[in-house]
């Protein structure tokens, strides 16, 4: 686990908080001499302008390989006034309602954290883009609209006494690792983020499986921990991100990928398979492009309704039309007829600019093969629901899943393993679940998910415990190797 510094100026600006040894002053931290200790770093300097010691203190800490808060691109970020700007509708009305008939309102934010409850996701989203410890944030109102109107840097020295209450509390909730006794508790070599939605209807791993990610991490020295969408700006206090809720490009998922891999985290899923895998219609591109196996394709425009005989005479009916960013068999529809080809790519063009239409292949079961690092890891069978044409299906209340046999890797026939690790190579070394369709010696490639569901008794029924243990074995052998 790495060791906390919370760098100060002067030893009195920490004068009214609780002594700790975390504490160090910024001229012994510029002074330190360079080694391998991992630090996390909190830089509570006065100030971070251009050339000042708190710029040096972040400066010098990248080039340590610290992780510091804040880094010198968000400094910079600051510097350069690049978030005024207008803000968004729900945060109209809340300012509106706390701040009455006034032109102004002012709000201090510690580490994503207000004293005004009402403001607190204006604040987190605030500290999302500009991650600075303490900052001094003012809106303006003109003709009823609000703006962002200043953001400066704040220094510990000049907060009140009920302000510094609220930056105690607001860092303790920031960073446990400040106020934890290390002598009561096992410290870990690294720590790792889980990201979850606790809400999400259908999410890759069902709780009693990300229980055992974090059992399995422990074995290799990580401290594994959830988080939800709301501790992005936590996101340095971790040397791994492991996204357990279902991804998408336009999604906060793909952001906090992005940042993660930006902070230098090892992460899965790494924004570039997000990116390759939740599109169908860049996979199909893809697959295409390196001559990969897979139904008969067609990518449709608005324009094909006008040619739509075409479309029927070279994919023929059945078809399957596909939405380009659906997952779980969502947005995946089985047209019969001339007409219900036309009515649904009618419905479906209002959302997106292309459609993907496949040839329909019927098959008892789809294989499901998951690979880690280019190497298959476990095999799974799904069975198509009774009376339907799919492994899920999502007419009427809730969902209904198929049967499935999870198996050994070593009984899946060969030539379906290797379809499975030659469809992951164009995307990454990360962590895929390849799905399948098998007629005969014949194997079609239906889709490569970057974020593959791994639930307890299902996909985890065969390996048990040793599914996670892989998982983690292959995050600690990619955290020691950075």
């Amino acid at each position: 686990m790495a060791q906390l510094k919370i760098i100060i100026e002067n030893a009195s600006d920490w004068a009214a908080f609780y002594p700790s040894e975390d504490v160090v002053l910024a001229k012994d931290y510029l002074a330190q001499p360079t080694s391998k200790e991992r630090y996390k770093v909190i830089n509570l300097c006065r100030q971070y302008t251009y050339l000042s010691t708190g710029y040096y203190c972040s400066l010098l800490a990248e080039a340590r390989h610290h992780q510091v808060i804040p880094a010198v691109k968000h400094i910079q970020d600051l510097s350069r006034r690049i978030w005024l700007g207008v803000i968004n509708i729900d945060a109209q009305k809340q300012l509106s309602d706390v701040a009455g008939d006034a032109k102004e309102h002012q709000i201090m934010v510690y580490f994503g954290f207000t004293a005004e409850p009402q403001l607190a996701d204006l604040a987190r989203q605030i500290f999302e883009q500009v991650p600075v410890p303490i900052l001094k944030v003012v809106f303006h109102r003109k003709d009823a609209t609000w703006r962002l109107a200043s953001l400066e840097a704040g220094a510990l020295n000049a907060l009140t006494e009920t302000q510094q209450t609220d930056f105690a509390n607001a860092l303790d909730n920031y960073s446990h690792l400040v106020w934890r006794k290390a002598k009561t508790r096992k410290n870990y070599r690294y720590d790792m983020a889980i990201l979850v939605d606790p809400n999400e209807p259908f999410p890759p791993s069902n709780p009693v499986a990300i229980k055992r990610f974090i059992k399995a991490a422990k074995k290799h020295d990580i401290m594994a921990e959830t988080i939800t969408r709301k501790d992005i700006g936590k996101l340095s206090e971790y040397d791994a991100l492991f996204i357990r809720t279902t991804t998408s490009v336009n999604h906060y998922t793909y952001k906090f990928a992005r940042l993660a891999q930006a902070e230098g985290l090892v992460v899965m899923d790494d924004p570039d398979s997000i990116l390759r895998c939740t599109n169908k219609i860049y996979l199909a591109q893809l697959l295409e492009t390196h001559g990969l196996p897979t139904p008969k394709t067609r990518i449709l425009m608005k324009s094909d309704l006008h040619r739509i005989d075409d479309v029927i005479n070279d994919l023929g009916l059945p078809m399957v039309l596909k939405v380009p960013d659906g997952s779980f068999s969502v947005g995946v529809k089985k047209v019969k007829t001339k007409e219900e080809l036309v009515e649904q790519l009618r419905a479906m063009f209002k959302n997106s600019a292309l459609m993907l239409a496949q040839t329909y292949t019927y098959t008892e079961f789809d294989w499901r093969i998951g690979i880690l690092n280019n190497q298959p890891l476990y095999a799974c069978r799904y069975y198509m629901v009774k009376n339907h044409w799919q492994i899920y299906n999502h007419s009427g209340d809730g969902k209904k899943t198929g049967g499935f046999d999870a198996m050994p890797t070593f009984e899946v026939p060969k030539h379906v393993l290797k379809a499975a690790i030659n469809a992951t190579k164009p995307i990454g070394d990360g962590f895929y679940g390849v799905d399948l369709k098998q007629n005969g010696k014949e194997v079609y490639i239906i889709e490569v998910n970057d974020n593959p569901s791994i639930e307890s008794a299902v996909e985890d029924k065969f390996l048990e415990g040793e599914l996670y243990d892989a998982v983690m074995a292959e995050f600690r052998r990619r955290l020691d190797e950075r």
